[in-house]
This record gives structure tokens, C-alpha cells and sequence, in this order.
């Protein structure tokens, strides 16, 4: 096992040695998702609004109570917080009560708000929802003063206005969306999508490019030394997956730890996600054994595998999500290894999906792993005997 694990190291460092994988596998990852996101993020169908300071007075229960009955989605939180969720992207906008606020307003005064707008489009339609519920708020609140103001007491004031609302049908507008392809992608956050396509984009990537490092123990009979010594070829070849597969994990974890630090990406429940990364992670490990053991030219393997991990991203949702694929382009993404772990991690980002919800998908990948690691280690053990 210690000769496995040796062989899987030095692989590893060999790959992060490499000066040119410094801008590939950890600064563009993380350009492009923010990049991607920045420009076509997405967020969720149903407005949401976070509500921040004054918890428990009578002003930020009357407005949560009135944005929740007008159909937005209202998220106490901390100012710090939902500025941050404001620069994220994952809230539409946020109100901010001061104390002297909530004072204003439980004194009958006007009270002046501090509401604030996320950058994208869409967060100028949900201000004009809020803005009408904050009127609405206004609106009763000047009702019951008025009551009051004639001598009617507080409580006979609220009682009443609150009977003559229920007596009232007031006349309400309701939007359906039929639109099946905007449900699908009801929960996402602005990063959300683009990091997935992402992170299966570069880690199959990075593991085909990876493949020119077997082909330099090949030629520089690194692998036959290997062998020679009181390593069996099976653990020689057992150390060569290993490697492989410690470069997709590198890359994978980083793109993974990053963006959820970085820009706040929900991965849904970690455990499950890693688990669909290390399943993609061992699909890539092995078709990057095939390459490294097919050819013989380690500059041609890197344009191959460029070329190859862009066509099987592409056709499995990495470049374009799959939901606005035609039918037969639907069938044909089946066929790579990207689209089952995309559909998993959907499975997990955005309906909160279980391990039993993602075993079909888990079976295929694990099923693809073992065929293109038998087809590895069968092409590399033949072409040990070829001369380069």
C-alpha cells in the first residue's frame, strides 16, 4: 500500500510542479465562475427579501408579515449579513430598521427605512413589491392613528381595521409560471450553476492534460524502474490511478473550497456532494490513464485531451445547462460522464436530494470508472513493451 501511495504522491507533486498549471487549475477556474456569474447568474423564481435590525417590534413584524403575505420570501438577518447576501446575489433586497425606526412607528410618527437594492436586473421588480407592501404597512398604520385620533382605543382601532380587512375581498393578481425550465432552476443562487459546470469542466480537464506526465514516465522509463523494484505491476499501475485521481481531487476540492468561501455557493449537504465529486473524480483518473497509455507524444496527448475535455463538457451540460438541450441532444449527453454528475449535484443543489436520490446517478459514474480503469491498465500494461 506504501508503494501506492508513494507513486500517487509523486504524481501529484510532478502535476503541481508544472509552472503553467498555476493559472490554469487555480486562478481561471475561479475567474470564470465569477465571470459567468456576474453576467448570466441566476436566481431564485420566488423574490426574497432580507430583513434586518429592530427583531420583535412592531415594525419589522408588520412588514415580515406583509411581504410574506404579498408572496416574497423575507430572511432576518444581521445588517453585516445581508449586505453580504445583497453582493452575492442570493437576496433580491434588503431592509434595514433602526431602532429609532421601530421607535417612529410605535409612536404613530413616520419612520424613515433604509432599503437597498443586489445589483442584478431583476431586484428592480422585487423593489416595487416592496415598496408596495411597506405602503400597505404605512397605509394601516395611518388608519389606526386616524381611529385613534378620534377616540377609539388602540386595541378596539386594530380590532376593527383587522375585521373590515377580513370583510373586504381585496382584488389580487396571480402569475403562474408554466415555464418548466425556470422551475428547474428555482433555488439557485447567482454562483450556483456556473460553479458546478465548472468544476466538472476543469477537473475532467485537468486530468486529461494530466495524462502527459504518464507518457514522460513511459518514455523516461520511470514506470519499468518502478517495476523492477519489489513492486508488483499491478501496484505499479494501482499508484498510476491513484495519481491520476489525486490531480482531479486537487482541482475539484479547490474549485469546491473556493467558491464557497469566495462567492458563497451552496454545494447543498457536503457529504454528498464530495462523494459525486469523488465518483466524477475517478471517471476522469481513469480516461486519463487511457490517453497517457493510447499515445506517444506528450505535447499531442495535452492538445487531445484539451480538445476531447472540451467536446464531453460541452455535450454534458458544462458549457450550457442541459435542461435547454433538444431531445436528441439530451440522449446523446447521457453518454458522458459530466451529465450524470451534473444531474447529481442538481439533484442535491436544488431539491435538497438524498444519497438514495443520486444512486442512479452514482451507479453509472462508478460504472464508467471501472471500465475506463480496466481499459487504462490493459492499454498501459502493453504499452510498457512499446518502444517510444
Amino acid at each position: 500500500m506504501r508503494s501506492i501511495l508513494g507513486i500517487a504522491v509523486v504524481e501529484v507533486r510532478l502535476f503541481l510542479r508544472d509552472r503553467s498549471n498555476i493559472f490554469f487549475v487555480f486562478v481561471f477556474p475561479l475567474l470564470l465562475i465569477l465571470l459567468l456569474g456576474s453576467q448570466f447568474g441566476a436566481n431564485s423564481a420566488q423574490p426574497r427579501v432580507a430583513l434586518s435590525g429592530a427583531p420583535g417590534t412592531e415594525l419589522a413584524e408588520a412588514l415580515s408579515g406583509q411581504l410574506e403575505e404579498d408572496g416574497l420570501e423575507v430572511s432576518p438577518a444581521g445588517a453585516a449579513s445581508a449586505r453580504d447576501q445583497l453582493s452575492r446575489g442570493r437576496t433580491d433586497v434588503g431592509i434595514f430598521i433602526s431602532d429609532d425606526d421601530a421607535a417612529a412607528f410605535a409612536a404613530g410618527r413616520p419612520a424613515d427605512i433604509e432599503v437597498v437594492t443586489a445589483s442584478q436586473s431583476a431586484a428592480q421588480a422585487v423593489l416595487q413589491e416592496v415598496r408596495a407592501s411597506i405602503q400597505a404597512v404605512s397605509t394601516e398604520r395611518r388608519q389606526q392613528s386616524l381611529l385613534e385620533s378620534a377616540g377609539v382605543g388602540s386595541p378596539e382601532a386594530a380590532a376593527a381595521l383587522k375585521q373590515a380587512k377580513e370583510s373586504v375581498q381585496q382584488p389580487r393578481v396571480e402569475l403562474v409560471d408554466t415555464n418548466d425550465v425556470t422551475q428547474v432552476f428555482q433555488g439557485l443562487g447567482r454562483f450556483d450553476l456556473g460553479a458546478t459546470q465548472q468544476l466538472l469542466l476543469f477537473v475532467f480537464l485537468s486530468s486529461l492534460t494530466g495524462a502527459a506526465t504518464l507518457i514522460k514516465a513511459r518514455r523516461l522509463g520511470v514506470i519499468a524502474r518502478v517495476m523492477a523494484a519489489p513492486v508488483s505491476s499491478w501496484q505499479a499501475l494501482a499508484g498510476q490511478a491513484l495519481g491520476r485521481f489525486g490531480i482531479a481531487a486537487v482541482q475539484g476540492g479547490y474549485i469546491m473550497a473556493g467558491t464557497a468561501l469566495l462567492f458563497g455557493v451552496d454545494w447543498g449537504d457536503p457529504l454528498l456532494a464530495g462523494l459525486v465529486l469523488a465518483f466524477f473524480c475517478a471517471v476522469s483518473a481513469a480516461a486519463a490513464m487511457v490517453v497517457g497509455a493510447l499515445m506517444d507524444n506528450d505535447a499531442a496527448a495535452a492538445g487531445v485531451g484539451v480538445g476531447l475535455g472540451l467536446v464531453l463538457a460541452g455535450l454534458g451540460g458544462s458549457m450550457v445547462p442541459a435542461e435547454f438541450f433538444s431531445e436528441a441532444l439530451q440522449a446523446v449527453s447521457r453518454a458522458t460522464p459530466h451529465r450524470w454528475a451534473y444531474d447529481a449535484f442538481a439533484e442535491i443543489q436544488r431539491h435538497d436530494g438524498t444519497l438514495v436520490d443520486i444512486l442512479p446517478q452514482l451507479g453509472v459514474l462508478a460504472a464508467m470508472a471501472l471500465a475506463l480503469l480496466a481499459l487504462g491498465s490493459f492499454l498501459l500494461r502493453r504499452s510498457l513493451s512499446r518502444a517510444l
